[in-house]
């Protein structure tokens, strides 16, 4: 058996969570159970398949001491970076600088492309009640203890500029934006964070939902963005633009509408983002029908939990299988899947929690509160960029169409929104599949740099002539 296919299948299964079928709209509750209903008996037969494997002796996971960190240490590289002079390190009481942080000496206006780093870079210790409770293992929360998660991140650029936060989507880390980081520094403050039970951020072992991820990025904008440290008032008056990819897009989307941070937030910055749309054609009941009705996960997960995690350890080890799916999702230009790129996925899923916490994000992010684009969108009070690759095979350009009729019903004259000047939403067209930011970082990181330099009220900045709310401008 094939295990990219394995791979796909687990990929499937969280956008499953994460999004609905981008033209499901139009489907009856009705016709939906049934196709709802044909899914799970296909998948109870690969259920049965995939229960059967796990108790052949032709099978046997092999224990996580067999994989050694030197492995990944030992692949070559086909970059290297001429360090010259000191960049900015982090001076928010709460967080930092990695002891062997690579960009000490590394100047980003000179290179084009963030160092890797093996071992991450700055650190944050997050406090949240996320993954507080009486058993590390027990996947539960308690709302009234906290507990502390580092969190790894990088941060590059003059303090004094606006601030530019990037958020990374499925599987990667904060290295995903190696293309797009010291090109941006050079006009904001950049800062790039890794997702918890992501890249270097600590993997507790908890139960995964959007608000996790959401009240991360909301503290980490409010700790370290906005701190204040001493003399460096960090917070003022200035605003933040939050960028994302994938899963990164939804959790920037959705930290950006949050009240704590909504009004400090100049502008959201959509890549691909994945995201479950309301269906018009169903009522609340009629989706909480479905929501049962469909067991997709809850009947897959038991037999696919020590599989998956089995075919994790394989996946860690064979770095060629994670270069095969990244091609995959670069359909235009591939040549930025180099070793490096494999090393940052395959490096992270060397800790001792990271199978346990594949699966758990994979089956079981659809455990917490449904929460739709269609609300968040209507509750996002900033600009919006959608930054699209159109040649996605996953997450298709009719996502990006109907988050912009959305946004007009939302936020259009006829609504009679005081405030609809400072909440329209532009469109940029990029040559490119699920990861625009790294298959054609130069058009994605011009739109950036543009759409900030508006949003955020960069004088110096040439930013394009956006005057038609709905336009589409091609790169």
């Amino acid at each position: 058996m094939q295990l990219s296919f394995i791979i796909f299948l687990s990929f499937s299964l969280l956008l499953y969570n994460l999004s609905s079928t981008y033209h499901g709209g139009a489907r009856s509750a009705r016709s939906r159970l049934i196709m709802t209903s044909r899914g799970n008996a296909l998948l109870r037969a690969w259920a049965i398949l995939l229960a059967a494997g796990r108790h052949s002796s032709a099978f046997v996971a092999p224990p996580i001491t067999t994989i050694g960190r030197s492995a990944v240490e030992a692949l070559p590289t086909r970059h290297s970076s001429s360090p010259v002079a000191v960049s900015h390190a982090s001076s928010s009481s709460s967080s930092s600088a990695s002891s062997s942080s690579v960009l000490e000496g590394f100047e980003h206006r000179i290179s084009d492309r963030l160092p890797y780093s093996p071992t991450g870079y700055s650190s944050w210790e997050w406090r949240t009640h996320h993954g507080a409770c009486g058993g590390s293992d027990s996947g539960t929360t308690s709302t009234s203890e906290t507990t502390s998660h580092n969190i790894n991140y990088v941060e590059l650029g003059d303090p004094s500029r606006p601030a530019l936060l990037l958020v990374h989507g499925f599987g990667a880390s904060s290295y995903h934006w190696r293309h797009n980081i010291p090109t941006l520094a050079r006009e904001y403050h950049v800062y790039a964070i890794d997702l918890l039970g992501f890249g270097w951020s600590d993997k507790p072992i908890m139960d995964y939902d959007a608000s996790v991820w959401k009240d991360q990025v909301v503290d980490f904008v409010r700790e370290v963005i906005f701190s204040t440290d001493g003399d460096d008032e960090r917070g003022g008056g200035r605003y933040v633009a939050i960028a994302g990819n994938s899963l990164g897009g939804f959790t920037a989307m959705y930290a950006s509408s949050d009240v704590r941070i909504k009004d400090r937030v100049g502008g959201c910055i959509l890549l691909n983002a994945a995201g479950r749309f309301r269906d018009p054609t169903t009522t609340d009941s009629e989706d909480r029908t479905e929501e049962e009705a469909n067991s997709i996960v809850k009947y897959v997960t038991s037999a696919l939990q020590r599989f998956v995690i089995a075919c994790s350890f394989i996946y860690t080890k064979r770095p060629s299988r994670i270069e095969q799916i990244l091609r995959q999702v670069y359909p235009v230009n591939d040549a930025n899947v180099d070793d490096e790129l494999v090393a940052s996925i395959y490096t992270p899923a060397l800790d001792a929690s990271a199978a346990e916490v594949f699966y758990r994000v994979i089956a079981k992010n659809g455990s917490g509160p449904k929460v739709f684009v269609d609300d968040i969108l209507k509750e996002l009070h900033c600009p919006v960029l959608l930054a699209w690759g159109e040649s996605d095979p996953w997450i298709k350009s009719a996502a990006a169409d109907r988050m912009e009729m959305l946004h007009a019903n939302f936020h259009s004259v006829n609504t009679g929104d005081e405030n609809r000047a400072r909440r329209w939403i532009r469109r940029v067209s990029i040559d490119a599949g699920h990861c625009p930011h790294d298959e054609a970082p130069g058009a994605v990181n011009d739109a950036i740099i543009a759409f900030a330099g508006e949003v955020l009220g960069v004088p110096d900045l040439k930013c394009w002539d956006w005057t038609d709310p709905h336009v589409i401008v091609k790169l």
